[in-house]
């Protein structure tokens, strides 16, 4: 049974982004958005008009440096293949313990309507309900749509950010 990682990102972090489940590629690698046809990490850095870089170790950095943590909905769930309609038995992180450990957060975003449907149906009571959500489309290959238009509705995630972080 496929199990999610630990959240990645600082103890000051602001920004929570949520996927379902790391990919079968993912988990091989022990990354985060480790199948390079996922276009995560291109529209992270696009944000901040950077190139991505290739290291996992630097990428990590870019996360803490800009104050965003990274999980997953679901710790762990039976599964064929990545898609998340083949996901069964799906159980969801501790989202009480994660507000714990990242206190400051301020919004949280998902990385598709797959994530944020699994949030709303399995997470019970919701710790996080007092923050502002957004979904985005997902940064999977398998989510259609062209990388400028990706790009365009993932803008609303640097917005958040630029006031989460001047809002201090």
């Amino acid at each position: 049974m496929p199990q999610s990682f630990a959240p990645l990102g600082d103890r000051d972090a602001a920004v929570l982004i949520l996927g379902t489940m790391p990919s079968v590629l993912s988990l091989e690698k022990g990354q985060y958005y480790g199948n390079p046809q996922n276009a995560f990490w291109k529209l992270l850095y696009a944000l901040w008009e950077q190139p991505p870089e290739e290291d996992y170790i630097d990428r990590c950095r870019f996360v803490r440096r800009h104050r965003l943590v990274l999980w997953d909905v679901l710790c762990d769930c039976r599964r064929t293949g990545s898609a998340d309609a083949s996901i069964r038995q799906p159980r969801p992180n501790d989202f009480a313990w994660l507000l714990g450990e990242y206190p400051g957060l301020r919004a949280v975003f998902f990385n598709s309507a797959g994530a944020a449907g699994f949030y709303k149906k399995l997470v019970r009571p919701d710790p996080l309900a007092h923050l502002p959500r957004y979904t985005l489309p997902s940064s999977s290959p398998a989510r259609a749509m062209r990388f400028a238009d990706k790009l365009a509705a993932w803008e609303t995630l640097k917005s958040v950010w630029d006031v989460a972080i001047r809002g201090e």
